[in-house]
């Protein structure tokens, strides 16, 4: 049987699902249909018999989600490969393919986004089965998925076949207008593009050595300058900055004669949106007036809507609505016609001119011993929640303008306060004066929890002067 490297590509950071997706915890490590998060249902679906371990294409700033969320979903990662910078998906398929060619030349790549809905996972296994054969050859198969509807936010194939069963490819489609896109729907030959690549490895390098050969050494030379950080491998920077900023489509794929188009008529959706969102719940949950609430939310006599919020403490009612969206975060509240769902990244652009923190960033910080929650803000005090997983450390550390007053209400903390060790336990405090050299750890079997407020002259995350850190993480990390 042939075995398939998973690649999954999980760097990216949308902002049409604003405001539950952020640049901080984009989209794919949310739970927006489902219990499981899209990034965890994405590893799952490409993991068992007749796969490798996966893969992972990320940044600095997720790979403890990542290892975090696999760890949670029972799935050992192949690799967790760090990108020194975003370059879109051309660069990180080549590296990928030059990674499983080291043990493999011929060993067989599946490239996939980790942010797709495809709730039917063994069709989409007899899709890539469908696919083995012609990859095998030689030929790089890309997966088409069978239109419903006339839709305009994605870009499409043309296949040059008829029939069942693989097919050539004729040409890529960009998005297009809604009179264009019911005509391709009428004419039957054109499917979605998934953005989802199988191929040989030695098959995709050779690609790139005939359509962009200038992408080769740089990222060569990023690879085989990597180095091996706490189980991530961290690609060398320098010649990472020098790889064009381009999608694996326009620097290979439209440029390739060797493309087959595998069809796929199963459920599939990129939750490009919170109409998709909105959708796909639909179709989980069918309702006659096409209503879709969460367990916050109420809706009275509304029709074709969205209504959700994120935070318990934040309950949503629509009423006699028609054709809206209702999204709430704990910080945050949009509320938009349904029919203008890809406009939602034009609030993030608003409220990045204004400096407003929600544009990218949640109250909650995930950070790889836990998380911490702002619950309090004002001029010279800050009051957050911290909670530190068992066995986790924060680095030891000072900072240079603000004192802390840490007070545990579930859980054992270990503290250091320069040369003193003190066991903190449950309605207990200590005090962390300015500039003390000081540590927290949960030496515990469940979380942790405290209270911590900061007093003094500036509250930043970047007052952090780091001696020493298990995480390896630097002072802006």
């Amino acid at each position: 049987m042939t075995t398939i490297t998973p690649v999954l590509m999980a760097g990216g950071s949308g902002t049409r699902l604003w405001p539950v997706s952020r640049k901080s915890f984009p989209k794919q490590f949310a739970a927006l249909v489902g219990d499981e998060t899209l990034f965890q249902a994405s590893a799952r679906r490409l993991s068992g018999e007749g796969f490798a371990d996966p893969v992972v294409m990320t940044n600095s700033d997720f790979r403890f989600i990542v290892a975090e969320q696999l760890e949670q979903a029972g799935i050992q990662a192949g690799r967790i490969v760090i990108e020194p910078a975003g370059r879109n998906t051309a660069p990180a398929i080549l590296a990928a393919a030059l990674m499983v060619a080291e043990t493999d030349a011929q060993g067989m790549v599946l490239v996939a986004p980790s942010d797709h809905v495809i709730p039917d996972a063994a069709a989409f296994a007899a899709a890539v089965a469908e696919g083995t054969g012609p990859a095998a050859e030689g030929r790089i198969v890309t997966f088409g998925i069978t239109p419903d509807r006339p839709e305009t936010g994605y870009g499409y194939l043309e296949l040059a076949g008829a029939g069942a069963g693989p097919q050539p490819l004729a040409r890529f489609v960009e998005k297009p207008d809604a009179d264009r896109a019911a005509r391709m729907l009428e004419a039957g030959n054109f499917l979605w593009n998934a953005g989802i690549f199988l191929f040989r490895a030695d098959v995709m390098i050779q690609a790139f050595r005939d359509h962009a050969p200038h992408y080769l050494d740089p990222v060569q030379a990023s690879l085989s300058g990597a180095q091996t950080d706490l189980g991530f491998l961290r690609l060398a920077k320098q010649p990472w900055l020098e790889v064009e900023d381009q999608s694996i489509d326009y620097a290979v794929m439209e440029k390739a004669d060797n493309l087959t188009v595998v069809r796929f008529s199963g459920r599939w959706s990129d939750l490009g949106g919170w109409d998709a969102v909105w959708r796909e719940a639909l179709d989980r949950t069918p309702s006659a007036e096409g209503v879709v609430c969460d367990d916050n939310s109420t809706a009275i006599d509304c029709h074709d809507v969205l209504l959700r919020s994120d935070s318990d403490d934040l309950k949503v009612v629509g009423i006699g609505l028609r054709d809206v969206m209702v999204v709430a975060t704990s910080d945050a509240v949009l509320v938009a016609d349904r029919g203008r769902a890809q406009e939602v990244r034009k609030a993030v652009t608003a409220l990045k001119q204004t400096r407003a923190k929600q544009a990218e960033s949640f109250p909650r910080d995930h950070r790889p011993w836990g998380w911490f929650e702002t619950l309090a803000l004002a001029d010279r005090f800050q009051v957050k929640r911290i909670v530190v997983k068992p066995g986790a450390a924060l680095s030891l550390q000072s900072h240079v303008h603000r004192s802390e007053h840490w007070i545990v209400v579930s859980g054992t903390a270990r503290v250091t306060v320069d040369d003193s060790v003190t066991l903190v336990t449950e309605n207990q405090s200590i005090y962390v004066p300015l500039g003390a050299v000081h540590r927290m750890e949960n030496p515990g079997k469940v979380p942790m929890v405290l209270i911590e407020v900061q007093t003094g002259s500036y509250l930043g995350e970047d007052d952090i002067i780091r001696y020493e850190d298990v995480y390896s993480r630097s002072s802006a990390d």
